[in-house]
């Protein structure tokens, strides 16, 4: 949900009246304002404006909860540089309560009909703009990426006549399904805390968070149950309070869900994501899924990449971690579907730069334009069957009775990337921004870790759409967590041309599920105690090659420490109420049997 520590750079400066921002950008000239809403409450706004420019040009607006002072420079250096270049007035605002705007401040505000809400507040700011801000043709375009990526998204809820492209980009779509804060009702328990705690125990988040160890895998284990963690906030975080109030997928969390309000598409719309974002995989597509059932006149557009957390928008992206694309995906994003996207819809300039969906497919490092994604026309189902002896087959076992046990122990949770395991926003440096690409054989052989692999691919296969895992578990518990991982295993032979990439195994896709959701995200219910039950995770997506040569392995886990809560594995009507007694280690088996064929769907692209 944070684009780097300066999204609080999410936003620069600029009306005509008002005092000049300290940051200054060189060509252009700057100015700041508080800008009125409806309610009287006032937004500091900053707008640049390029100096001397003689024709009339589009708005480009960003808002923000990270604040718009001080990034100005940085951020024209690199996410806005194409845009800069072809010539916008940019507009940067502080939301409601964030910096040095007024008002109180509300997580994913949810829309409100009568009163205010961020949609209204982007209304009242394109109108005041047109009028207060001479040189502009009229015409509004809206973009961000995380946090500002949903209020772009928001801005095309009942918008303004004026604004006629937006872009959300790895958008807070649904923070409880997919997003931030849970994945299918696991708790994400470190994000969760350090994010919420960073943004509500002081409006400019100069107060820091609350933890006492470098390796938070161990203060987290140290702290025992989600409710000591309640105590230690004492009532000042009341996104943290939400989190224990509303465990399930409750009204609470509808209301904040943006597909809740996307009931028309009338806006241009540019969603971006990345394959390995670590905060918010799933709002974008989500979001384009849902836009993409009212797209009438072809307005709907995806971009997926192979980056990380707004990774487009800062670096060359021509790698990732330890793996290589060969070329800079970030910099062809910015100048090759970025600028002539916004300039099509605000300038009449140019054609699009692609059909509906550019796809970067990793593995084969290539871009491929669909009409459609995901795509329908030549692909085929594949279904990897769990089998003995760590197989991973095409067909179903012939075996009976066959399964897989392991013990998963609350007390000894398998870490979610290498320790230490660093604040998610260090400032000395964290791993946080590359875990879902570190090599996963850190973990391999934990006996409360179970993997499936094939042998040596004959042929490159290319996985282009939707991933699903078909369990069939059982527990001595009531209640588990599954994480199903699917990764790309590097063969040895590597190690000749990169050597530090030999056996490198590399998560392509993951997810969770807590198993009391299986049937009803609103409704959980316990599980029977050693009862074989059909679980299904949803990995949701990928685009990827595995060339040549690799294998598929298929790993299965029930703990992903502190990115995700322990589950007590008994049964609590509510985990942020669970005792340390509530803890309890149970053994859980996965069956690959005749009846019981556990497996993994993907969808193969033919070439």
């Amino acid at each position: 949900m944070r684009q780097w520590s300066f999204f609080a750079l999410c936003l620069f400066a600029t009306p005509l009246a008002g005092q000049a921002p300290a940051d200054s950008v060189p060509g252009f000239d700057a100015r700041m304002a508080m800008v009125p809403m409806r309610d009287g409450v006032k937004l500091h706004t900053y707008v640049y404006r390029p100096a001397g420019h003689p024709e009339p040009l589009p708005f480009l607006m960003m808002r923000t909860p990270y604040g718009v002072a001080g990034g100005a420079p940085r951020y024209f250096r690199a996410y806005l540089k194409e845009l800069a270049e072809e010539g916008y007035i940019f507009v940067f605002q502080d939301i409601r309560g964030r910096y040095g705007s007024e008002g109180q401040f509300v997580m994913n505000r949810p829309l409100d009909p009568k009163g205010v809400d961020e949609s209204t507040d982007t209304y009242d700011t394109v109108d005041w703009l047109l009028v207060n801000v001479a040189g502009s043709n009229g015409r509004v375009g809206v973009l961000g990426i995380s946090y500002p990526g949903w209020l772009a998204a928001m801005a095309g809820i009942h918008p303004h006549p004026a604004v006629r492209a937006i872009s959300p980009q790895a958008p807070m779509t649904d923070a409880w399904m997919g997003d931030d804060f849970f994945h299918h009702g696991a708790f994400r328990l470190s994000y969760g805390f350090e994010y919420s705690a960073s943004l509500e125990l002081s409006t400019d988040q100069s107060t820091p968070v609350p933890i006492g160890r470098y390796d938070t895998y161990d203060w987290y284990l140290e702290q025992g149950p989600l409710s000591n963690l309640t105590t230690l906030l004492a009532g000042r975080v009341p996104t943290w309070l939400n989190f224990t109030r509303h465990p399930t997928y409750d009204a609470f969390w509808r209301a904040q869900a943006l597909p809740t309000y996307l009931t028309r598409l009338t806006v241009p719309t540019l969603t971006v994501g990345g394959w390995w974002d670590q905060e918010d995989f799933y709002g974008a597509l989500r979001t384009y899924e849902t836009l993409e059932k009212l797209d009438t006149a072809r307005i709907n557009f995806l971009v997926m990449g192979p980056w990380n957390h707004g990774g487009w928008g800062r670096a060359a992206g021509d790698s990732l971690g330890r793996i290589s694309f060969t070329e800079k995906t970030g910099a062809y994003f910015r100048e090759k579907i970025q600028a002539p996207w916004f300039a099509y819809w605000l300038k009449d300039k140019g054609r699009l730069p692609f059909d509906e969906a550019m796809i970067f497919l990793a593995g084969a490092n290539r871009w491929q334009s669909f009409d459609r994604w995901p795509p329908t026309a030549a692909t085929k189902i594949w279904r990897l069957y769990f089998a003995d002896k760590g197989g991973l087959e095409l067909a179903p076992s012939k075996s009976p009775t066959g399964f897989d046990a392991y013990v998963s122990d609350p007390a000894h949770p398998i870490p979610y990337r290498n320790r230490p395991i660093q604040l998610t926003y260090d400032s000395r440096g964290s791993d946080w921004y590359t875990w879902l690409v570190e090599d996963q054989r850190f973990v391999h052989n934990r006996p409360d870790v179970l993997s499936y692999e094939t042998g040596p691919l004959t042929a490159d296969l290319t996985i282009a759409g939707p991933i699903t895992a078909k369990l069939f578990a059982s527990t001595t518990g009531k209640d588990a967590d599954w994480v199903v991982k699917l990764i790309d295993v590097y063969p040895d032979s590597l190690r000749d041309l990169s050597p530090r990439m030999g056996g490198y195994q590399l998560m392509v896709a993951s997810e969770i599920l807590r198993g009391r959701y299986r049937n009803s995200w609103s409704s959980p219910a316990p599980l029977v105690p050693n009862q074989v039950t059909a679980f299904t995770v949803d990995l949701h997506q990928q685009a990827y090659t595995f060339l040549k040569g690799h294998r598929i392995m298929i790993q299965v886990q029930s703990t992903w420490f502190p990115v995700y809560d322990r589950n007590p594995q008994t049964w609590v009507p509510n985990v942020f109420e669970a005792k340390e007694s509530d803890f309890r280690a149970q053994t859980h088996k996965v069956y690959r049997s005749t009846r019981y064929p556990s497996h993994v769907e993907v969808q193969v692209l033919e070439q």
